[in-house]
């Protein structure tokens, strides 16, 4: 099976998403109300973008930690 097929069948599987989605959830909102703390409870405007990538960026390095870990089992054997 090539390495990108298994790769997206472990991102998708054994509660991945979810977990991942929980790391996002609690990472984004810390780094959210650290970066833009100013606009959330002032006057200053939201960045949206920012916000967005705030809550993805954590998805995706947590997805990819996961897989790795199955990737270098796979590769050990075990």
């Amino acid at each position: 099976m090539p390495t990108l097929s298994l790769a997206c069948r472990y991102a998708l599987s054994d509660g991945v998403p979810r977990r991942s989605f929980i790391v996002a959830v609690l990472v984004g909102t810390v780094l959210n109300l650290i970066n833009q703390g100013d606009a959330l409870v002032g006057p200053l405007p939201l960045n949206w973008l920012k916000i967005g990538l705030t809550y993805v960026v954590p998805y995706l390095v947590a997805t990819y930690g996961a897989v790795s870990y199955r990737m270098g089992q796979v590769r050990a054997g075990a």
